[in-house]
């Protein structure tokens, strides 16, 4: 995990990883099949797109990828287990806690 200007980057390429694997034996196992399911998920988006986020075809589309992220992605949760919950926080405290500008002067201090 890295900070950013405006946060901080958590690097959950290990778990797209795992996402990934699930997508392709998805395929393997019925390529057509998921190429339906996504091409019927991009024409519900695309309504959605010109109907409002509060359409029928927005709410469709939302349960079909919930359907979908719960068959490949464990509902798109990130799993953080034991020990690592407290590093995780105690990083994220790290990353947020302002830090001095190299070159700046303490609170009060005038420059000369």
């Amino acid at each position: 995990m890295d900070a950013t200007p405006s946060g901080a980057g958590l690097d959950v390429s290990h778990w797209l990883h795992s996402v990934l694997v699930s997508v392709a034996e998805k395929v393997a196992e019925d390529p057509q099949g998921v190429v339906d399911e996504l091409v019927e998920i991009a024409e519900l988006s695309a309504s959605a797109a010109a109907q409002g986020s509060d359409s029928h075809a927005a709410h469709e589309r939302d349960v079909r990828v919930q359907d979908l992220m719960e068959q490949v992605a464990g509902a798109g949760v990130l799993p953080v287990y034991g020990t690592q919950v407290a590093a995780l926080a105690e990083r994220l405290r790290t990353l947020v806690t302002p830090r001095p500008v190299p070159g700046q002067r303490a609170e009060g201090g005038a420059a000369a």
